[in-house]
């Protein structure tokens, strides 16, 4: 892989990390447009350390609240623990879902879901879903009215994120505001729930790229910058944009993307 390849890998890995649109479908997507070999599943999650600094940069008064406030109510039990450290336990207990399905179906993960077939039927379905979503979502519960049966519906839904194409913030989002969240703390809570995701799938695939030296080390930092770069910018304006605007042209944008893969792949102008 060619250090520019690295770098617009990682522009896209950046900003449809934390669109609703599937980084992971993109990542497959623009090489196989492009010419370009599959960089893989491993690649793919190793770039996503660079998306899970953007969002530990962007989040970091969050988060060292929440640790913080764990910290106090371990070491005083006298009270009661604060929001903040009963949302790190929810972050955790969410996040387990994920990290069960994703030592269950590694090998499916890495193989034949990265078929271009599965990630234009999956862009196709949760778009449906999301439309769904927004047409019966209350849109009434803020962030602060996010309890453990909250955390732990929408941390199932994450887990089928790792079928390409579904996308961690868009099935999040979609769990998120069926259960009446509005928008943007939706899409506040589906960030935070993916840093310990984001973490763990970088760090467990990092040794092994490296190893096989499919990868120099130049491209690789190249990559995780700009998936950094662009991951702060994604995340940024999507929360301005939740805020006054709906998901439906990510849902337009999915269907057309899925659709437009089908109508290549039916006519063998792409390989599977």
């Amino acid at each position: 892989m060619t250090t520019f390849e690295a770098f617009v890998l990682g522009v896209v890995q950046g900003v449809t990390e934390f669109l609703p649109i599937s980084s992971t479908a993109h990542l497959r997507i623009v090489p196989a447009l492009a010419g370009w070999p599959d960089p893989g599943a491993a690649f793919t999650a190793v770039l996503q350390l660079g998306t899970l600094a953007a969002v530990v940069g962007y989040f970091l008064p969050d988060l060292l609240r929440m640790l913080r406030a764990s910290i106090t109510a371990v070491s005083d039990r006298s009270r009661p623990p604060e929001p903040a450290a009963r949302l790190l336990v929810y972050i955790i207990l969410g996040t387990l879902p994920v990290g069960i399905a994703g030592i269950a179906f590694k090998h499916a993960i890495e193989g034949s879901l990265r078929s271009l077939w599965v990630i234009s039927i999956a862009l196709i379905v949760v778009a449906l879903a999301l439309a769904w979503a927004e047409r019966a979502a209350r849109h009434s519960r803020n962030f602060d009215d996010i309890r453990l049966r909250d955390a732990l519906i929408i941390g199932c839904a994450q887990a089928l994120a790792l079928v390409p194409g579904v996308s961690r913030s868009g099935i999040t989002l979609v769990a998120a505001l069926a259960i009446g969240l509005r928008r943007d703390a939706a899409a506040r809570f589906s960030f935070l729930l993916g840093v310990p995701a984001i973490a763990a799938a970088g760090i467990f695939e990092l040794k092994p790229l490296l190893k096989a030296r499919d990868v120099n080390g130049t491209a690789l930092a190249v990559g995780l910058i700009a998936a950094a770069g662009a991951g702060y910018l994604s995340i940024a304006w999507l929360l301005r944009f939740l805020r006054a605007r709906t998901t439906m042209p990510f849902v337009v944008y999915r269907i057309a993307l899925g659709a437009l893969l089908l109508a290549l792949l039916f006519t063998h102008r792409l390989a599977p």
